[in-house]
């Protein structure tokens, strides 16, 4: 598979649905495959709250290929000999795109809280910028879970003939007080952390040593992405073998696997960045700027393929059934849904591809 790691520059100002201007920003990307002839084997991958633009593949001397993988490759699900498939690292992220921590050209200083918060929609719109550098003016699909499915809705409603397909996984159409209270825990734990240094730490010593806040954080939010049934399959009641069951802090392994992944995780994650996507999230309304989300929905003229699990407990079943119906109810014709039968959590959509790989082959055969 060929991967090229690209970064675009605008120095043309970005507006913001808050009313700033993002000028000059940029935005790091990943493609994978050949485009052809005339650029009509697209696929854009958009990516959830902590992923990147590297969706797939493996960099050399990296054990860990890209977060997507197992979806899309040669002769996988998204195909890569056939399709030109473009991952881009959302505005705002820490992994290469313009985010809190780049510098402001106003002060000559990286941004920190200087900088703007952002919507969905703001996102979106600096990914069309670069697809238009690339003279693509539509794709075959675009393809995303979680906020990466926020922002496929997004693309389906503020851009309805962009693309044939929209695939959105496990996401909703507005975030519910469930996903915002998790966000809120990380939220306050990363402003009271002391090493926080009210936003002015430095990104070395994180990388270094990391953040306790953020660390917290994340444990609430590896809560939210499981399940009761996914966490008893995983560790059943278990306890760490080394630690005695009458030790204090012994652990069973449940908590062992959260420090892991707590722990580790703000070595490899910006908190400003953090703070600015979670934001992002819990602002999400596909029905900004209607009366109403059925308002919005009709606007849709890509065909929208919604696939929810039934055990994810961020985003429910029940959330985007309710942009199905409204739909249907609306004689919109251009929308399925399926309902992925799953113990795994919100994670399913990474984790348990082969429940609905044949799907999205199925879908982009047309």
């Amino acid at each position: 598979m060929k991967i090229e790691t690209k970064k675009a520059f605008f120095d043309e100002p970005l507006y913001l649905e808050s009313g700033r201007i993002l000028q000059p920003f940029e935005v790091q990307y990943e493609t994978y495959g050949e485009l052809n002839t005339d650029k009509s084997n697209v696929i854009v991958i958009t990516h959830a709250l902590s992923g990147s633009h590297h969706c797939a593949g493996i960099y050399e001397g990296d054990r860990k290929a890209g977060w997507w993988d197992n979806l899309i490759g040669d002769h996988k699900a998204v195909d890569t000999t056939k399709y030109f498939v473009i991952c881009m690292n959302n505005i705002g992220s820490c992994f290469g795109s313009t985010s809190p921590q780049s510098i402001n050209p106003a002060t000559n200083k990286p941004y920190r809280f200087k900088f703007p918060v952002l919507t969905i929609s703001d996102i979106v719109k600096a990914q069309i910028r670069v697809l238009k550098s690339l003279d693509i003016s539509n794709v075959e699909a675009i393809i995303g879970g979680s906020m990466g499915g926020m922002q496929a809705l997004c693309y389906a409603i503020e851009y309805p003939t962009f693309a044939k397909h929209i695939i959105a996984l496990a996401t909703t159409a507005y975030t519910r007080p469930w996903a915002i209270a998790f966000n809120k825990v990380t939220i306050e734990a990363i402003r009271n952390d002391p090493d926080f240094k009210d936003g002015y730490y430095d990104p070395k010593d994180i990388e270094e040593n990391g953040l306790n806040g953020l660390a917290i954080g994340r444990m609430a939010g590896h809560i939210s992405y499981l399940s009761p049934s996914s966490m008893d399959d995983k560790f059943s009641r278990r306890y760490v073998h080394q630690d005695g069951l009458y030790e204090l802090f012994g652990r069973f392994e449940v908590e062992r696997y959260l420090e892991y992944n707590g722990y580790n995780f703000p070595k490899n994650f910006d908190p400003l960045s953090y703070l600015y996507i979670a934001k992002t999230m819990n602002i999400f309304n596909a029905s900004r700027g209607s009366d109403t989300l059925a308002q919005s929905l009709y606007k849709i003229k890509s065909n929208l393929h919604l696939i929810s699990f039934s055990g994810d407990m961020l985003f429910r079943s029940s959330e985007m059934e309710e942009i199905y119906n409204t739909m249907i109810e609306q004689n919109m014709t251009n929308v399925t849904y399926n309902e992925i039968q799953s113990d795994y959590g919100h994670d399913a959509f990474l984790v348990e591809v082969d429940k609905f790989k044949d799907q999205i082959v199925e879908i982009l055969k047309g």
